[in-house]
């Protein structure tokens, strides 16, 4: 390997995400913009490592994971729960995961980045057991892209984890990981999240009513939400209010929707249906309430808009953790039957108190700038230890440090 440029000639960082869902992949894309804004970082690429992979292997992580959203979402939570045991990570995953990773590997040599930050546990895993190896000389930091944290997030070499609440670096210390190698950062989000917006702007731009509730209902960049039932439900509002969906990529739903609100939808009620956007920013800063899955990246997002949140249908597994999170800190409200969920949203907007509450709470929680944190921790790192990890820094946890 060649020599690693020293202090003051800029660093080469290597961002990694997955294309399992779209939250890694936008969280990776946040940290993108920040490392580009930053002088002391004079290469930056980002990579989805199934890119790096054959077909086969590819669509297992990618496809796969949508199917059991739609289909088995049962058998994907009693999964998540199952495997969710430190450092008894299946060996076997592992074992496929480095035997389907060749040309990730041989890309992330040829690079020879001095940072590595990775927003999802399948380039993690490669790198720590790389730099375990001694096959590379690159930090790796992890960026946890939810509130909540899987056993399959831990590696037993890495530089710095940055997670999203107190609460998760609690857990990590109390496995074993050094403290001082976890920060509390949030979730990374693309920088636009933080600009202010006039509301009133945005609803004459969108040709909505800014003195009537916004619903912001969203079935996730994919179309794979609960957003048909819900529309269905909504019809029985009782507080005038206007109802955009956000079909995503799914223009199959789009059409439903579209037929669903346009029979015997009462007259105080009008919905807006769309697709894919590019300005979830703006439908964000103009919405009264989310309604929909609280995935982590969607999440950090409203919390940084200061939008309280309705949640439908969690994926079992890390969504539900993530509303146990919102619930407990005051922003979210939860209808575990979708026949209530007309009623809990009427009773919100009659306590206007209580609404304003849980928008200031998701402002609390809110970390809009996690992205540019989380680069400048590790630029200050470096240039404290200007060259990457040596072996004698590599660390590998006790297995057994705790029992749980």
């Amino acid at each position: 390997m060649t020599e690693q440029p020293s202090l003051g000639k800029g660093y080469r960082v290597l961002i990694l995400s997955a294309s399992a869902g779209t939250g890694h992949l936008k969280a990776a894309e946040a940290l993108e913009n920040a490392a580009h804004r930053n002088p002391s970082i004079v290469e930056v690429a980002h990579v989805d490592a199934l890119d790096y992979t054959n077909k086969l292997f590819r669509d297992f992580y990618s496809k796969l994971y949508t199917k059991l959203i739609q289909d088995a979402p049962t058998f994907l939570g009693w999964w998540y729960e199952n495997s969710d045991e430190p450092w008894k990570t299946d060996r076997m995953r592992l074992l496929l995961d480095r035997m389907n990773t060749g040309p990730l590997v041989r890309m992330i040599k040829e690079l020879r980045p001095d940072m590595t930050i990775c927003t999802h546990f399948l380039p993690a895993e490669i790198i720590s057991h790389l730099i375990a190896k001694g096959d590379i000389e690159a930090k790796l930091s992890i960026v946890v892209t939810d509130f909540d944290f899987h056993a399959m997030w831990l590696s037993k070499t890495f530089h710095h984890y940055f997670v999203a609440l107190e609460e998760t670096k609690v857990h990590l210390t109390m496995l074993g990981l050094p403290q001082d190698r976890i920060s509390v950062s949030g979730i990374p989000v693309h920088e636009i999240f933080s600009q202010q917006k006039n509301k009133g702007e945005l609803c004459r731009k969108h040709k909505l009513r800014a003195d009537l509730p916004i619903l912001l209902l969203s079935a996730g960049a994919l179309g794979v939400g609960p957003a048909e039932t819900a529309v269905q439900v909504l019809r029985h509002l009782e507080t005038p209010a206007q109802i955009i969906v956000i079909c995503g990529k799914n223009e199959e739903l789009q059409v439903k929707i579209r037929e669903l609100s346009g029979t015997n939808y009462p007259p105080h009620l009008s919905v807006h249906v769309l697709g894919y956007t590019t300005e979830m920013d703006e439908w964000m800063t103009m919405a009264d309430l989310y309604i929909g899955k609280p995935g982590g990246l969607t999440t950090a997002e409203l919390l940084t808009k200061g939008v309280p949140m309705a949640i439908l249908s969690p994926i079992p597994g890390q969504e539900e953790r993530n509303s146990d999170h919102l619930l407990e800190k005051g922003v979210a409200i939860k209808c575990n039957e979708f026949t209530t969920l007309a009623y809990k949203i009427d009773l919100l907007f009659k306590n206007p108190g209580r609404l304003a509450r849980m928008r200031a709470c998701a402002l609390e929680l809110a970390r809009p700038d996690a992205a540019a944190y989380v680069v400048q921790t590790l630029l200050m790192e470096m240039d404290r230890e200007p060259h990457t990890v040596a072996k004698s820094e590599q660390l590998s946890m006790a297995k057994n440090n705790l029992k749980v």
